[in-house]
């Protein structure tokens, strides 16, 4: 449950002051309203945990936690060190990695954050949600009946053929009229961009735009092969006007994508999709079926796949196809259904 005023996670940790994760202003939300659950995502958890003492004038909620992240044992979420997917928490390297990402500050406070809280949040949760198995697995989440696994979600009506007609009336800037290639999400290595721009560079013969839309990050490269147009922070209306209009979709992640979005959404659009084999993707794409998988930076590989799409009339048919039918699993309905079903079990006993 995500409340105006109350702390969220975000890219940096504050150093503690009064109240710094919002827990007075929560209290006072959840003694007004009396919640049957309160439902947290990611760190602001934290905010309700202290909210578990009960007592004759505290009331009584279940607590349900969705971790979108590894922020459950990493302290920058993301479980990547030195540009490769982490073993997993330890001592001598989420405290590396926490200087290197927060500062000497804040860094070692938010390590030693994460490591303490984990077992107290592990107790007093009453279920814990992982948005894929991967996220599951590496945040330690004991398979129990106080665990779930509930992927991500697009609206339903965006898996309508008649959403095309829709995008189509967006006023998006113009798109190419020849098929192009398209990647949604932050400019980054981490994001696969380094090895997408060295597959497009080995693709032979006359190879379609590339159209990159997204955020700028440190590390987003500065020149760009022929053929490469970049488009920074388009709304999310003409993101999808470009889903609807693109030859493929690649998401090339390096990083352990806990379950993207963007992913989704491609496929949401009967897309023909590229990923890796890293994080959820690994739930969402089955192989040859409903999308391409590539090992993560290997731009041979990537290569290769885009180029068997691209030479292939009917498997882009296939893949769109079953791409659109797979998605049905990753609808809203889909997972309310699920969601609703943790909050049936974690509800506290209505006295007669």
């Amino acid at each position: 449950m995500h409340l105006p005023g109350v702390y969220s996670t975000s890219r940096t940790h504050h150093l503690p002051v009064p109240d710094p994760l919002g827990v007075r202003a929560l209290a006072r939300i959840v003694q007004r309203e009396r919640p049957d659950i309160v439902h947290a995502h990611n760190w602001i958890v934290n905010s309700a945990l202290a909210l578990r003492r009960h007592s004759a004038t505290r009331p009584s909620f279940g607590l349900v936690l969705t971790l979108h992240d590894y922020s459950q044992v990493c302290a920058t979420k993301r479980l990547m060190r030195a540009g490769s997917v982490c073993k997993g928490p330890a001592a001598g390297r989420c405290l590396s990695c926490a200087v290197s990402h927060y500062g000497p500050v804040v860094g070692p406070v938010t390590a030693a954050a994460t490591a303490a809280m984990r077992p107290w949040k592990n107790r007093a949760i009453d279920h814990i949600v992982s948005v894929s198995r991967a996220v599951a697995e590496a945040s330690r989440i004991p398979d129990s009946q106080a665990s779930s696994v509930v992927p991500n979600f697009v609206l339903d009506s965006s898996v309508l053929p008649s959403v095309k007609a829709a995008s189509a009336r967006v006023d998006a800037p113009a798109l190419p009229e020849e098929p192009f290639m398209l990647f949604v999400g932050e400019l980054s290595t981490e994001k696969g961009l380094k090895t997408l721009l060295k597959a497009y560079q080995l693709l032979d013969g006359r190879r379609p735009p590339l159209m990159l839309v997204g955020k700028r990050m440190p590390d987003t490269p500065t020149q760009f092969p022929n053929g490469v147009q970049v488009n920074l922070m388009w709304p999310h209306e003409h993101v999808m006007a470009a889903f609807q209009s693109c030859v493929l979709a690649v998401l090339p992640s390096t990083c352990p994508d806990a379950c993207p979005t963007t992913l989704l959404e491609a496929m949401a659009a009967g897309r023909p999709v590229i990923a890796t084999s890293v994080g959820g993707m690994i739930d969402m794409i089955v192989d040859g079926r409903s999308g391409l998988l590539v090992s993560p930076g290997d731009d041979q590989a990537l290569a290769r796949a885009i180029s068997r799409i691209l030479a292939d009339d009917r498997l882009r048919a296939q893949l769109g196809a079953g791409a659109r039918k797979r998605v049905l699993a990753f609808t809203a309905s889909a997972v309310a259904e699920q969601i609703e079903s943790i909050y049936a079990k974690v509800a506290p006993a209505k006295s007669p």
